[in-house]
């Protein structure tokens, strides 16, 4: 059996292609650029662009089953039907599809509209599917390295009510289990954690294992979408203004029953954000100790 894996070159496809390869998987990576990146030994590297659908019908060649992660792009959607379409008209046999965790009672956030609108296309036809809906994932914090430690805040505005969160090395496991075992089609898994996050427990736990005061910054959305927009396009600043303001007006709160079946999924249960945090911050030291 030989699998296609998009988004291969992020942190949960780079994951899916090692968890795949752990299981004896045959793996075709699909990477804009196959010269420029690095895989485990085995894995077939090929090029193609999810907005390409000639290189699209190339990688699908030959393959049987589809892990389908596009990322958040101003044509997600447009990016995600064409993969989908060009994977039906070949017959692919299992296509597992990353959507996002309640991305129904968000639909004023352009990319859960767009996960949404993919997720009805995967119910519309024949092809048997899986769909992984991850809550937030742990490792967007880890770009917060130069504001944890050199600034001493945690700016992230995720609220105090807690919201639902995962490693990204968890939904690579639940990928992979779903692709390889039988029983999982037509299924949709909510990927989540044992313990909510929240922005003061979030500071908390970093100002623990950093050992130095890390405050937490509170609700400014206007201020966060101002500050993002500084770093990523304007469009992208607004979707992830909506994401995490829509959390907390809304909630994003997973349940007990959430968890039980992640664990089953997985055969152990989920990682926690704190065990992250730890990890970070111990490979953090070790690299300013260089």
């Amino acid at each position: 059996m030989k699998i296609l894996v998009t988004g291969a070159t992020g942190n949960v496809g780079g994951e899916v292609v090692r968890c795949l390869i752990e299981r004896g998987i045959e793996v075709r990576a699909l990477a804009r650029k196959p010269e420029s990146v690095k895989f485990p030994t085995g894995v077939e590297v090929v090029p193609g662009d999810l907005t390409d659908p000639d290189s699209i019908r190339a990688a699908m060649n030959g393959v049987e089953k589809l892990f389908l992660l596009n990322a958040v792009v101003a044509d997600e959607l447009t990016q995600a039907l064409i993969t989908y379409g060009i994977a039906k008209r070949a017959a692919i046999k299992h296509v597992a599809y990353v959507s996002v965790y309640k991305a129904d009672r968000f639909l004023d956030v352009p990319h859960f509209a767009s996960k949404v609108a993919v997720e009805n296309a995967l119910k519309e036809f024949g092809i048997p599917y899986t769909i992984l809906r991850p809550g937030y994932f742990f490792q967007n914090d880890l770009s917060l390295k130069p504001l944890l430690e050199n600034v001493g805040i945690y700016p992230m505005p995720i609220g105090n009510a807690g919201i639902s969160a995962i490693d990204s090395r968890d939904v690579a496991g639940a990928a992979a289990v779903t692709l390889t075992q039988p029983g999982h089609e037509g299924q949709t898994y909510n990927l989540v954690s044992s313990s909510q996050i929240t922005g003061p427990g979030n500071a908390a736990l970093w100002s623990k294992a950093l050992g130095k005061p890390i405050a937490y910054t509170g609700e400014d959305f206007d201020g966060f979408e101002k500050q993002m927009s500084s770093q990523m396009p304007a469009w992208m600043a607004y979707d992830m203004r909506t994401m995490l303001e829509g959390y907390v007006q809304r909630g994003f709160a997973s349940t007990q029953a959430d968890v039980d079946r992640v664990t089953k999924l997985l055969g152990r249960a989920p990682r926690t954000y704190e065990a992250l945090v730890q990890e970070a911050a111990g490979e953090w030291s070790k690299a300013n100790q260089r």
